[in-house]
């Protein structure tokens, strides 16, 4: 199990953002998080990687309790994750080989070699290794966040979460962003995605929760990723037209690295 919430519930203050939350994910499951702005989607991820507290019930995240682990073992499960922001978060100042560089030397990679190794794999994984030397201002908004989605498996997480990874992008865009993200939870990945873009979960067929009322309820059925393959997902490159702690595995403090 990745994930195991039982009766959990998330306050703000006095505000009660999500209580009797139910909600588990296995491992290659490909979870939607539907609901409007402000429903508590966000709230939830941030839960998962201890950036918000539950506040009562049971929360595991990859066998750790999130209720009683302490500060200082939150950099190791965040390791373990792949966070994927609407606002994609690089870093402006330097190239696409030095954003994924800064990761990987931030998270404990020391030969050269093997970092060049790996970024050329997971930007081929996500079709931009002609974009290795390209400035973020260079690329588009659908080309940013598949860098960002190459940052986020830099370290072949057992879970992504991707924070209305499509937001900000026009339908295609949001189509290729999906596929790639459904494609790595065909190969075991569990992947999160919280979404108001509901036209997707009929393309890439997902276990659905919502969010709503200050609760989650789970209203769709389990079409897992192993169990179904759309065009789109088993080939991204097909996906066109109708085709404040930051988790350390996804950006981390620039103060923290030398260059």
């Amino acid at each position: 199990m990745i994930i195991d919430y039982k009766d959990a519930s998330i306050l703000r203050g006095e505000h009660t953002i999500l209580t009797d939350i139910d909600f588990q994910v296995q491992e290659g499951q490909f979870v939607y998080l539907t609901g409007v702005v402000g429903s508590g989607k966000t709230s939830l991820l941030k839960t998962i990687y201890g950036e918000l507290d539950i506040a009562s019930g049971k929360a595991e995240v990859l066998g750790r309790d999130m209720r009683r682990i302490k500060r200082r073992h939150l950099p190791a499960l965040r390791k373990e994750l792949g966070i994927v922001f609407q606002d994609f978060r690089l870093l402006t100042d330097r190239n696409v080989e030095r954003n994924l560089d800064f990761v990987l030397r931030a998270t404990g990679w020391k030969q050269k070699g093997a970092r060049q190794q790996r970024i050329l794999e997971v930007l081929q994984l996500v079709g931009l290794e002609e974009k290795l030397n390209a400035m973020p201002y260079e690329l588009s908004g659908g080309e940013q966040q598949r860098v960002c989605i190459a940052r986020a498996i830099l370290n072949s997480p057992k879970l992504i979460l991707a924070d209305e990874a499509t937001g900000n992008q026009d339908a295609e865009s949001g189509i290729h962003t999906t596929a790639i993200l459904y494609k790595l939870a065909q190969e075991g990945t569990a992947v999160i995605m919280a979404t108001h873009n509901n036209a997707l979960i009929g393309q890439f067929p997902g276990v659905v929760y919502q969010c709503s009322g200050h609760t989650l309820k789970r209203i769709g059925q389990d079409g897992a990723a192993a169990h179904a393959t759309p065009a789109t997902a088993a080939n991204p490159a097909n996906a066109e037209g109708g085709t404040d702690d930051i988790p350390t595995a996804t950006l981390v403090n620039d103060n923290n690295i030398q260059e």
